[in-house]
């Protein structure tokens, strides 16, 4: 540690180290991550220094203890950054609301900036001292079950039913089921077997737990509102398979069509979901069979074998990313015990939190989000180089111009240390990327408001709850074109922070307050979004079988925006652990376009992110973002041979101009 120290920042200091005495390699020779043992604080042994900063007043123990639980913890030091041992922003929104509830504090009295920026049981402690108050509002008492089974829809199920029914309901639309999330696992490994049957009881007792897995959503035809309607298990699930929407599909021998073109077919099917009738999740189980289709002799098998694959669906109005990993785990348990999940009537459902978010008092939100787009030109969109214009009734196909970056090793170190050294997360410094890619894109627009999604489980009852949470935010950032990339940083990390205390304000207030309508709104049209990659859900294990997540290919892929960016980041990949992917509507770009902006975007990164040993010319990070260059090396080296080496006649000037799909020179001949 002393070590360390001497050559690095404080926030760079590991929390606890592991002596090994050497370290596991793969069968290349190459570190294998894998087999590195865990952290433990039960394994650590504890110096005089570090007892010293185990908590010594109540408060820091009620503190500690939190952390603990959220972070899955047994001993945290209280000089521990929590961004070090796996916190990031959805990990400080739920401290916020349990410090309000713990410490009784009022609404204001406590700022998620502050926490953010002092990220330690220290510093929180006194944040909180300094904050106390007896006083308990609306937003702090435990939410509790409501027992109903009929409810108004939630904020979040409204946003995506009407946008299905708006946007993509008319004979344009060529993708059925724009809102379905797919899970796809392959059987990679197995010791025992894996059950049709058993399978199928396990994904009955998940639907029967989770309510939400059998809701109804409608509109009401007396006042027009959308309401939830949680359907009694033992009336829609039988003991036919199809009741719960287990169907198996054998895939034969002399069936040629690729494995990917027969789900996007499934996912594609017209009856794959019934909102009115509470189909929202189903369950096909697509079984190689080494035999022709005239074959049956695999027909009554009820046992699947390796490569076989399992694709659930789920409608998004029900199923959330982080619910994903909620659902596997208690898929797994069910199948493993064979028997009924555990079912507590009290446990509080995903539509008490519809009935509790409907009477929070959100009028300190409401002015913040006016405060920030009152002045924004809700007419003006984004001046991005389109191949065509979009339709004047604003009915969208819903097919998809995607292109893939894979960043390498270097270009990931950089990313990643520039926000471990700046205090970021990795959404605040890949947003800021893409603003600043975009102010390039657009030819040096300035006033640039997109959208980004936001997890919204702001609450500890929230965490193990499946259910759609994820609430659709404004993000305007106003650019000076003199300005460093370092100082766009700064600028969008403080928006992320004010907007983190008001990201539970639902879009439709937001549109509503500005007299806009959700089919109607510019910022809506562009997407930005990072994924950070969780173990558990790459992963399901059915007894001695395992599964492994399999991603799906661009055959199935949608597109519901404009113009949409998405990192993905996967820590326990051994290389490029960093990746984004450009996912467009192909009413508005060519697949080329998409490929060239993406190839730009990949340039524009690599100045800004690779080191000096790099070939590439590395922008200085305080320079100003004016100086970034999207003219790719290519395109760069073949305007020189044209315009400087070719022909004689022509002077040494020139203005380049720069789109999407193309290079334009305007050259003055002498």
């Amino acid at each position: 540690r002393q070590h360390c120290q001497s050559h690095l920042p404080p926030h760079m200091i590991p929390s606890f180290f592991i002596i090994l005495d050497k370290l596991p390699l793969n069968q290349n020779g190459k570190i294998d991550r894998k087999l590195l043992p865990l952290p433990s604080f039960l394994s650590m042994h504890l110096t005089n220094h570090d007892e010293l900063l185990l908590p010594k007043n109540e408060t820091e123990i009620i503190i500690h203890h939190i952390w603990c639980d959220l972070l899955k913890q047994t001993q945290i030091l209280t000089n521990t950054n929590i961004f070090s041992i796996g916190g990031h922003s959805i990990i400080i929104m739920q401290l916020f609301h349990q410090y309000k509830i713990e410490f009784h504090l009022e609404t204001n009295a406590l700022s998620i900036s502050n926490l953010f920026q002092h990220p330690t049981i220290i510093h929180h402690a006194q944040l909180i001292q300094q904050s106390i108050n007896t006083t308990h509002t609306l937003n702090d008492y435990p939410w509790s079950s409501l027992h109903l089974t009929q409810a108004r829809a939630s904020f979040a199920q409204e946003r995506i039913y009407l946008d299905e029914q708006i946007r993509f309901s008319s004979n344009k639309t060529t993708m059925n089921n724009m809102y379905v999330i797919p899970l796809l696992y392959r059987i990679s490994s197995m010791n025992g077997h894996i059950s049709i049957t058993r399978l199928h009881h396990a994904f009955q007792s998940v639907i029967t737990k989770h309510n939400i897995l059998r809701t109804a959503l409608y509109i009401d035809d007396t006042n027009g509102t959308i309401i939830q309607h949680s359907l009694d298990a033992h009336i829609i699930l039988n003991d036919d398979m199809k009741s719960c929407g287990l169907t198996i599909i054998n895939v034969h021998n002399d069936d040629y069509r690729h494995m990917n073109e027969i789900i996007g077919e499934i996912l594609n099917q017209s009856d794959l979901f019934d909102l009115s009738k509470g189909h929202v999740i189903n369950c096909h189980i697509l079984r190689h069979c080494g035999c022709s289709q005239d074959d049956i002799s695999c027909e009554n098998d009820d046992l699947l074998s390796e490569n076989d694959h399992v694709l659930i669906g789920v409608h998004h109005a029900m199923f959330d990313g982080a619910s994903t990993s909620i659902f596997i785990r208690d898929l797994s348990l069910a199948y493993q015990s064979d028997d009924s999940l555990f079912l507590d009537e009290n446990t509080l459902n995903y539509i008490d939190y519809s009935v509790h978010e409907h009477i929070m008092d959100i009028s300190l939100s409401r002015e913040f989000w006016h405060s920030q787009l009152e002045s924004y030109n809700m007419a003006c969109s984004l001046s991005l180089p389109v191949d065509r214009q979009r339709s004047s009734t604003g009915q969208r196909s819903g097919l998809a111009s995607s292109a893939q970056i894979t960043f390498d090793d270097e270009t990931c170190a950089s990313f990643l240390n520039y926000a471990s050294s700046h205090h970021l997360t990795l959404f605040q410094l890949g947003l800021s990327v893409f603003h600043v890619f975009l102010f390039k894109l657009t030819h040096g627009q300035t006033d640039l408001c997109i959208s980004s999604i936001n997890a919204n489980r702001y609450r500890n009852e929230l965490v193990n709850m499946i259910g759609m949470f994820v609430s659709t935010l404004p993000y305007r950032v106003e650019l000076d074109p003199h300005c460093s990339f370092d100082e766009v940083v700064e600028y969008v990390q403080e928006k992320c922070l004010s907007i983190l205390e008001h990201s539970h304000y639902p879009l439709q207030h937001i549109l509503r307050d500005l007299h806009l309508t959700q089919s109607n709104v510019s910022f809506l049209e562009t997407m930005f979004d990072f994924i950070s990659m969780q173990k558990d859900i790459g992963h399901l294990s059915l007894n001695d079988a395992d599964l492994e997540q399999v991603s799906l290919e661009q055959s199935v892929e949608m597109s519901k925006f404009d113009f949409s960016l998405t990192f993905v980041y996967n820590p326990s990949s051994d290389h490029n652990q960093l990746s984004c992917s450009f996912v467009c509507s192909h009413d508005l770009f060519e697949k080329s376009a998409v490929s060239k902006a993406a190839r730009r975007f990949q340039y524009m990164s690599e100045q800004l992110f690779q080191t000096q040993s790099s070939n590439i010319s590395v922008m200085n990070v305080s320079s100003s973002i004016s100086k970034l260059s999207l003219i790719v090396p290519e395109e760069a080296e073949e305007m020189e041979l044209v315009v400087f080496h070719r022909l004689d006649n022509i002077a040494n000037e020139g203005m380049i101009v720069c789109s999407l799909s193309h290079c334009f020179i305007k050259v003055v001949v002498s």
